[in-house]
């Protein structure tokens, strides 16, 4: 028998699988909250130098003294180009005779320095971030993307390091071990004393990411029947949007960046106490020539069913399972294994450099955060069907190429006006690499056999948070050319759509067990679409 059979015959899709994908979703819904905290633990709020040229200073922080406040400013901080003070500069002496509403800032004729005693900042949206924190304003404001992208470095390790040590000690461990790290250093980061300790813990909570997004992924695809592998990819890609809306939400409850830290971390502590229930994965079994703890696992699943019958009827003679010679580097400097790598950095690339600019579209963070999760519900839908009738490949090509368009289309709307279709066109495209990532996540556990399926997933995962950690820091290029991130953003998903065209169709094919499998697929692709 093979495995599918195998997996029909002590229930294919009956209540064990109901309640291990809904276990499996529930640590995927905070995947989010930790993916783009940064947009509000570390938004930037209005600020100014703090003013200690006058004599006992009283303007509180939170400008409540409105016309108080606006005699300080006028006679401290120069205004910049939109008449608002400026951020990183203030008067080394106060120019009274501002004070005359006739009067004009001449910067020519008045001297001024950079902000030497620290800075106020508006505190009625964020009570604290990270920004407020530690100072990452001005000459350190560059420290903000540079936090993002440690974040993501450790996504990057985490992807690499337990992408090789689920294939040799199971996804069950290592999913288990990741909730714990997760819950641990994300609570420590809540802590943190100085912007360096926070960055080391953000570091191993992106680790820990990578271990729970892969062994979630593996563990739900290598329990699911072909034919409901789509369904289960769309209940997964919901669990993160739903997420979105989570963060939305908490951030608005919990204005204080610690507290909102803790908030999205604490939960992985119940995600760990009952990881110990779910069921290693036969097929990894089988193929890690552990066939007697796979049996024993195929039971749990009969009797959980209401097939115990069926489950008792099993022997190992009734698998045929084979542990297959594994030569990684045939199969790893193949054109699919590119494409599909190729895929993942350009929709993580786009979808971060998107996804982590909230705050420059002008209208409330909440607001556009809760836009940009809504827009997934109805990409995600359409992804579903198109992934189930016409095919993974078009889908993955058609999400790209779209997204990848919308973005470069927003380089013609003028900076600073028709907010509206800027924002609509940024939505679209987020919607577009949404239903990207869900057709990725699926996708790509089809086309690696399972001998090889983490560790294949692992690395195409690295390069994804490659993509990641560089989204961030391209938004540094905006102080050389405005439009030049929204250029990087927009080619690199087209080109990948375009390459995603070499991949070889999945639907409906089995999944797919040692390398053999895989050229078989490969080879009866070719012969579809001719020499």
């Amino acid at each position: 028998m093979t495995f599918a059979e195998l997996l029909e015959q002590v229930g294919s899709m009956g209540r064990f699988q109901i309640i291990h994908v809904t276990l499996l979703v529930l640590p995927i819904l905070l995947m989010a909250s930790h993916n783009i905290l940064q947009n509000f633990t570390a938004a930037t709020p209005g600020h100014h130098c703090h003013i200690a040229i006058v004599a006992n200073y009283t303007c509180d922080d939170n400008f409540t003294d409105v016309l108080y406040c606006q005699e300080l400013l006028r006679i401290s901080i120069p205004v910049d180009g939109n008449q608002q003070p400026e951020k990183c500069l203030r008067f080394i002496s106060a120019q009274w005779q501002l004070l005359d509403p006739n009067a004009t800032t001449n910067g020519t004729e008045m001297d001024m320095e950079p902000c030497m005693d620290g800075w106020i900042y508006d505190k009625t949206v964020f009570t604290s971030t990270i920004i407020t924190e530690w100072d990452l304003v001005c000459g350190s404001r560059t420290l903000k993307q540079m936090a993002q992208s440690i974040y993501m470095a450790g996504v990057l390790v985490g992807a690499i390091v337990f992408g090789s040590l689920s294939d040799k000690f199971g996804r069950k461990s290592l999913l288990i071990w990741s909730c714990l790290q997760m819950a641990i250093t994300g609570s420590c980061a809540a802590y943190s004393s100085n912007f360096t300790m926070y960055c080391v813990f953000r570091f191993l909570t992106g680790m820990a990411l990578s271990g729970i997004n892969l062994n979630c992924a593996s563990l739900s695809v290598e329990w699911t029947p072909t034919k409901l592998r789509a369904a289960v990819g769309m209940v997964t890609g919901y669990s993160y949007s739903i997420g979105q809306f989570i963060l939305a939400g908490l951030a608005y409850v919990i204005p204080d960046w610690r507290w909102l830290q803790l908030a999205v971390s604490v939960p992985y502590f119940i995600f760990f106490f009952y990881g110990w229930w779910f069921t290693e994965s036969a097929r990894w079994l089988a193929t890690a020539g552990k066939l007697n703890q796979a049996l024993k696992e195929m039971q749990k699943v009969a009797r959980i069913n209401g097939r115990k019958e069926e489950g008792d009827k099993l022997s190992i003679e009734h698998s045929q399972w084979q542990q297959a010679v594994l030569h990684p580097a045939d199969y790893f400097h193949c054109t699919m294994h590119f494409c599909a790598a190729n895929d993942r950095f350009s929709t993580s690339f786009a979808y971060y450099g998107l996804a982590m600019d909230l705050q420059n579209f002008g209208v409330s963070i909440y607001l556009i955060q809760v836009v940009y999760g809504a827009v997934d519900i109805p990409a995600k839908l359409i992804g579903f069907f198109m992934i189930s009738f016409i095919g993974r490949r078009v889908t993955q090509a058609s999400a790209l190429i779209l997204a990848g368009l919308a973005i470069l289309a927003n380089i013609f709307v003028p900076q600073g006006e028709a907010l509206t279709l800027r924002t609509l066109l940024a939505v679209f495209g987020k919607g577009c690499l949404a239903a990207s990532f869900n057709c990725a996540f699926l996708y790509t556990g089809e086309l690696y056999p399972t001998v090889i399926r983490y560790t294949g997933m692992g690395f195409v995962n690295t390069l994804a948070r490659v993509g990641g950690i560089v989204a961030p820091l391209v938004q540094m290029t905006s102080e050389y050319l405005p439009s030049l991130p929204l250029i990087i953003y927009g080619a690199a998903p087209i080109v990948s759509g375009i390459t995603t065209c070499f991949l070889p169709e999945t639907r409906n094919m089995p999944l797919p067990d040692t390398i053999e499998d895989v050229e078989r697929q490969v080879c009866a692709a070719h012969g579809t679409m001719g020499p």
